[in-house]
């Protein structure tokens, strides 16, 4: 066997590999942000702009700000797809302390806020 191909069989694993991993990674909920936006269209544009950052904060989707944390207790199935049960999840977490002093997740987002605060 040619090193040339032996060269080709590694890159190609490799190749593999690293796509494999880099799609584990990039588990995006698209549905989430699509039924915010639905739920609170007052907060559409702002939400759409802003995207992850609705429930999330920094480059890591390990990092979850007081929204995200919320909804990820609140919501049943990992990775829910069902726009009715994120609605429904949506809807829970409205009544919930969030981490502005004296405000609910619902009074924020009735004040025209997006909800979600970074820890400091």
């Amino acid at each position: 066997m040619s090193s040339h191909r032996v060269l080709s069989g590694l890159f190609l694993c490799s190749a593999a590999l690293w796509l494999a991993s880099a799609a584990e990674h990039a588990e995006a909920r698209p549905g989430y942000l699509r039924q915010f936006a639905k739920t609170y269209d007052g907060l559409a544009a702002e939400a759409k702009s802003e995207k992850c950052n609705v429930c999330h904060y920094g480059r890591s989707k390990k990092d979850m700000n007081d929204y995200g944390s919320a909804m990820k207790a609140t919501l049943t199935k990992k990775n829910e797809r069902k726009a009715e049960e994120i609605e429904k999840a949506l809807k829970l977490i409205e009544d919930k302390e969030s981490s502005v002093e004296g405000k609910t997740f619902g009074m924020l987002i009735a004040d025209g806020t997006l909800p979600g605060t970074a820890p400091e």
